[in-house]
């Protein structure tokens, strides 16, 4: 369990990395997703891949992924009510995801969240490496 858990925190901390940089690579991508209430989209799209972007560095540091974690699942809630304006708004978002995809996204990210919030707790058990050097030490 030690090792799946280090690689699901790890490519966590990857896809909140490439997707944070997608915010600067192609912004424009991000434009129509940004609900109309909302002031500063342009800005707005930058400071959420900064954010992203941060979350999935510290979630790949072991001394940081509690607040990494925790970061990424911030950044979920705040981005959520785009989610939900994507859903409700379909027919705009038609060259970027089908509407059907769009409703299943909205319960995935709480999926995202609670995978999040587990690499926000303690692992348990000990690395293979570590229990065999335990044990070459007790044996002499």
């Amino acid at each position: 369990m030690y090792y799946l858990k280090l690689a699901l925190c790890y490519l966590l901390g990857v896809f909140f990395i490439f997707a944070g940089v997608m915010h600067f690579v192609n912004p424009a991508l991000y434009l129509p997703m940004m609900p109309e209430y909302l002031p500063l989209h342009e800005e707005l799209i930058f400071i959420s891949g900064l954010a992203e972007i941060a979350a999935g560095i510290l979630v790949l540091i072991p001394k940081t992924r509690r607040i990494g974690g925790w970061a990424v699942i911030a950044v979920l809630v705040a981005v959520y009510p785009a989610n939900i304006n994507m859903a409700l708004n379909p027919d705009e978002f038609t060259d970027i995801m089908s509407p059907t995809a769009l409703y299943i996204r909205l319960p995935i990210q709480f999926v995202a969240i609670a995978w999040a919030w587990w690499c926000t707790r303690p692992t348990q058990g000990t690395p293979l490496v570590e229990i065999s050097a335990n044990n070459e030490d007790t044996d002499s």
